[in-house]
């Protein structure tokens, strides 16, 4: 957020996702991740003099799901054009583009904050293009590596409008749209390794002001965490140059995470700069009702339908339903849980949502995991929230079996038997015990006595620390309070 409040943040997001289709966008080339470099290339992706693209109908078909999960219109008659420009890891000295005519146009999501209401972000546009290569700086002195082997990677490039005004309304976007085109199984999502790509739009004005001010593009990108990091950067960067008497220009900064700052790397540059014409190796793409028709029949259900069901299904928070439905592998993961302590007889499928979202992904978080590589399988953590249902284990030793089965794996009832978690529900057991702390503490049973009743609280404690944690709470609260008078 800016630290100066007199100043409004504009934020326009543009994403770049690359397309899960086995082969590249005009050939017959892998688009696996990985290859050793420069062997997924040929003199279609490299274009060679002659040669001329097909075009690949599976990425067709994935732009029109993607329009149809964000409500945006499917063109039916769009084209490709050629945008111009030269760098080392474009081959071809030009990308093959949408430029006026795209495929999708106005589109919308809907974001969640915590304490804010839902806010629609309009998506100006979706269109489809190549991917160039990759430059590498590393490994070689005064010189650098370019592998093209991502050259011809199928891309749909996502706009937004400059709707969003804050970094944590711009995190919240991302998520959102990373969750849709996963959902769709159009995108893998994968910032680090580059098939989730981000661009940042930010600029400022006074608040009050109509126009908007001078925007600078933030690259380099490879995290929602660096993106949120670098428009805050960017902000403070623009409202101190503004504050100071200077002009912000209009630039592409490059976002450096390890130093927590941007710099300078060229002049912003126009479409005039690109001197786009359409391409004149492709006809225009036309598409017909039917194919539209067949592609919205077969959408799954996307994240906030999923998440609306969750809160009527299972009676969860909006807040929860929103976490749990962020990803597909994490709506399947608490389903699954949710349906072995529902097997059990033991629903409870908050509980089941607060070691979700709480203890398992606290503990993946600062693993760096997702929720795919979980070491706790789904099926295991819900046999781990049925035995706190049925009374077997305390919540307190749930946590103990919890962190053996995240580093060593193991099943959560075999881990209680064979390390004697089991909770004491003996009544006579916990009375004596109780009887034994009550001796041992005559001072803190006057102090009740005596009206002040938060010492209850140490006394349970004791003989929590007395059974080792494996007597029942509730019993040790009744027993004591019987105790007690």
């Amino acid at each position: 957020m800016p630290i100066d409040p007199h100043y409004e943040t504009v934020i326009g997001l543009e994403v770049h996702s690359q397309l899960r289709t086995k082969s590249k966008i005009f050939c017959g080339c892998s688009t696996t991740y990985g290859a050793e470099a420069n062997t997924q290339i040929c003199p279609v992706c490299a274009g060679f003099p002659g040669v001329l693209p097909v075009m690949n109908r599976e990425m067709v078909n994935m732009a029109i799901k993607t329009g149809l999960a964000i409500n945006g219109q499917i063109k039916k008659f769009s084209v490709f054009s050629r945008k111009n420009y030269f760098y080392p890891d474009s081959p071809t000295g030009y990308q093959i583009s949408q430029y006026d005519l795209p495929i999708i146009e106005h589109g919308e999501l809907f974001i969640d904050l915590p304490e804010a209401p839902r806010k629609r972000i309009g998506v100006t546009r979706i269109h489809m293009e190549v991917d160039a290569g990759k430059s590498l700086h590393e490994g070689i002195a005064g010189a650098s590596w370019v592998d093209l082997n991502r050259v011809g990677t199928p891309l749909l490039e996502i706009v937004s409008e400059p709707d969003m005004r804050s970094s944590e309304e711009a995190g919240a976007y991302l998520k959102k749209l990373r969750a849709i085109v996963r959902f769709l199984d159009v995108c893998d999502g994968n910032m680090e390794q580059g098939s989730f790509r981000c661009d940042a739009n930010v600029s400022v004005r006074r608040y009050g002001a109509e126009k908007f001010g001078t925007r600078t593009e933030l690259k380099n990108l490879n995290s929602i965490r660096n993106v949120m990091r670098a428009i805050d950067f960017e902000v403070d960067r623009q409202i101190d140059i503004i504050e100071n008497g200077g002009e912000v220009v209009q630039e592409t900064r490059l976002w450096d995470a390890n130093k927590n700052l941007s710099r300078s790397m060229r002049s912003k540059e126009d479409a005039h700069d690109y001197r786009y014409f359409p391409e004149p190796d492709l006809p225009p793409l036309t598409i017909d009702q039917e194919q539209i028709d067949t592609l919205q029949a077969s959408l799954p259900e996307l994240p906030d339908a999923m998440a609306a069901r969750f809160q009527k299904e299972f009676e969860l928070s909006e807040y929860d339903a929103g976490v749990l439905t962020a990803s597909k592998e994490m709506a399947n993961y608490f389903e699954t849980a949710n349906g072995v302590v529902a097997a059990a007889k033991q629903a409870n499928t908050k509980a089941v949502a607060n070691w979700v979202t709480g203890e398992l992904l606290g503990r993946l978080n600062k693993e760096g995991m997702e929720i795919e590589n979980s070491p706790v399988p789904a099926e295991n953590l819900g046999k781990l929230v049925a035995l706190i249902q049925t009374g077997e284990i305390s919540g307190k030793i749930a946590k103990q079996v919890f962190s053996h089965m995240f580093d060593e794996g193991g099943d959560p009832e075999k881990i209680v038997a064979d390390k004697g978690l089991k909770q004491v529900t003996d009544s006579s057991a916990i009375e004596a015990e109780v009887e034994k702390v009550l001796a041992a503490n005559p001072e803190q049973v006057e102090q009740f006595r005596g009206g002040k009743t938060k010492v209850l609280g140490f006394l349970v404690g004791q003989v929590m620390q007395a059974t080792r944690g494996k007597a029942n709470p509730a019993m040790v609260n009744k027993l004591l309070k019987e105790k007690l008078g």
